[in-house]
């Protein structure tokens, strides 16, 4: 079990790497997404093995704090991509109309 947790702390290195420096913001919202998870299962290896249940209600917390925040990071994300696009249109509009 502790193989698994080294395994998953050094796989969570590497998506914050990828959460630094990836290409696109959807990218990085996935990569934030997956860290969440690989929190998620080592709080819950970690219950198994110091048997606190304790751990688990933490990892239920945390997994609804995880998809809310994706949910509001999405939202805003989504609301940022529309304007932008909204006003493009808008300055080819004016370029085509001059």
């Amino acid at each position: 079990m502790w193989i698994i947790l080294i395994c998953f702390g050094i796989l969570s290195f590497f998506s914050f790497y990828k959460a630094v420096k990836g290409p696109s913001v959807p990218d990085r919202l996935i990569t934030i997404n997956l860290i969440g998870s690989i929190v998620i299962m080592m709080l819950a290896i970690l219950a198994v093995i110091l048997k606190e249940d304790y751990l688990l209600d933490i990892c239920i917390i945390y997994a609804m704090i995880s998809f809310l925040a994706m949910v509001v990071l999405s939202k805003i994300y989504t609301g940022i991509y529309l304007s932008n696009k909204a006003k493009e249109q808008e300055k080819n509009e004016k370029e085509g109309k001059n």
